[in-house]
């Protein structure tokens, strides 16, 4: 009996690596199909993957890095939790402890900081690959609205974080965005009796009229709980609705080159979605070892960038903060610094109605562009990428352009201070790019009478004008919210 016990000792390892994985490493093709199977995290992929999607130029693997950075961020997030006392008067001492007290703590600060920065660029970068290459179309629709939900709440978690260290910055940062949303209702709209809809979004922030302690813990319970649990939700729904709609997307090797009509979906109220084509087995490779392995290079890649980064750059920590002692130059995080340049002109148009259009618009565009052909391909053919570009240009001019007007003249109200506030709203420059990407879709209708090329165009001169004016807000505006270029200097003004 006791040499049984030995010999069961000896083989513990292996019998257990067997009961969680069933199976040994695979040797043959038979096998590795039937691990992706057996293993419930391989489960998610399919048994073979298309092989163009494993191109690193054609996804940039930018929806895996986004993924990956979520979960560091998790990580990191949970061991800072063990330090981090979220109240007014030790949030800014656990910060200083974990800087110069708490082993690697600087370290684990600065790791979870730039994942965070990192994740809210990942994110908008792979909305805009999944855009050009067409891959939320039929029968995608579903998941482009969740991947438009998800990149609003990863803006939330890196916005609910930022107070969180309770210094100068954070402070002002936190005071400034609050102050947008408070800007819901504009003093022209009929008032609900005494109901204010933004003063009472701001209350819901803030808990109270300022950032203070019940601000902080509210900041803190949605960014450690409830957007965190929301975001994981989310992640598993697009996971899975990737694997349910046939995978990730790849140029058909059929149509090749060559433009082909935009054919409208068939019968939607009788079929649920078009019937996929199956892959020949040229065109498609096992996942086991080929996307593994390529998922893989990703995750240490990434976490190879976010380690030198936080290693060479430390994240940023001011003074405790003080309601009493103003920032220079108070602005919101970086990723709504375009936001609040327009809000600088109109809180109402720049600080609500445009970003609540950019959603709505965001969500409704494959169901607006209902075309099925050339899914997968980058800028759908030669003709929608010069469309594109000259739309980047146009975007880039007449942005530019309206900027100018405003930080000129200071805008309608500036101009003629006894103006009503709802012909500023109306005329100010956020509303002139809206305006101005209206009208260029409705050209892009009339020049090539399909959706498919229009839209190219006005996604093209939406993000370029986004680009704009959130570098004017990060490296142009100084105190006061004066403009400056960048290589002036605020001290000789």
């Amino acid at each position: 009996m006791l040499n049984q016990l030995i010999e069961n000792l000896r083989k513990l390892p292996g019998n257990f690596w067997r009961a969680v994985f069933r199976r040994g490493v695979p040797t043959t093709d038979r096998d590795r199909l039937a691990a992706v199977f057996a293993v419930f995290f391989l489960h998610m992929h399919a048994p073979r993957t298309k092989k163009n999607t494993l191109k690193p130029t054609y996804t940039w693997g930018l929806g895996l890095i986004s993924f990956y950075l979520f979960l560091i961020l998790i990580a990191s997030g949970v061991v800072l939790m063990f330090f981090y006392v979220p109240s007014v008067e030790w949030a800014y001492v656990s910060m200083k402890d974990l800087e110069s007290r708490i082993y690697l703590g600087r370290l684990l600060r600065n790791v979870h900081r730039w994942s965070a920065h990192a994740m809210v660029a990942t994110v908008f970068l792979h909305m805009l690959r999944v855009f050009y290459t067409g891959s939320y179309k039929t029968p995608r629709e579903f998941n482009w609205s969740v991947g438009v939900s998800l990149f609003c709440f990863t803006l939330l978690l890196s916005f609910s974080g930022y107070l969180l260290p309770w210094d100068q910055l954070a402070y002002w940062a936190i005071t400034v965005g609050v102050n947008i949303a408070a800007s819901a209702q504009p003093t022209w709209m009929p008032a609900f009796g005494d109901f204010d809809v933004g003063l009472f979004t701001k209350y819901i922030l803030l808990g109270g009229n300022e950032v203070g302690q019940e601000a902080l813990i509210r900041f803190y319970v949605v960014h450690v709980i409830f957007l965190p649990l929301a975001a994981a939700v989310l992640i598993g729904i697009h996971f899975w609705r990737i694997r349910k709609d046939g995978g990730l997307t790849a140029p058909d090797p059929a149509e090749g080159g060559a433009q082909a009509p935009e054919a409208e979906p068939v019968a939607e109220a009788a079929v649920a979605r078009p019937r996929r084509k199956k892959a020949s087995a040229e065109e498609v490779v096992l996942t086991w070892p080929n996307t593994l392995l390529a998922e893989l290079a990703v995750l240490m890649a990434t976490i190879l960038v976010i380690t030198v980064l936080s290693l060479v750059f430390d994240a940023p920590l001011q003074q405790i903060a003080d309601p009493r002692q103003p920032e220079t130059v108070a602005k919101a995080p970086w990723y709504f610094l375009g936001i609040q340049e327009l809000v600088s002109y109109s809180a109402f148009t720049g600080g609500v109605l445009i970003p609540m259009i950019v959603v709505i618009g965001l969500v409704a565009i494959p169901f607006v562009d209902r075309g099925t052909s050339r899914v997968g391909y980058w800028f759908y053919d030669g003709r929608g990428l010069r469309w594109s570009l000259l739309s980047a240009v146009a975007g880039f001019v007449v942005t530019c352009g309206v900027l100018a007007w405003g930080i000129g003249t200071g805008g309608l109200r500036a101009m003629y201070p006894d103006v009503p506030q709802f012909l500023v709203d109306v005329f100010n420059p956020a509303a002139f790019i809206l305006y101005f990407a209206v009208a260029w879709h409705v050209f892009g209708l009339y020049r090539f009478r399909e959706h498919r090329t229009a839209t190219l165009g006005t996604f093209s001169v939406f993000v370029v004008a986004l680009v704009l004016v959130t570098v004017v807000g990060v490296y142009c505006r100084g105190p006061l919210w004066t403009f400056y270029w960048p290589w002036e200097s605020w001290a000789a003004h």
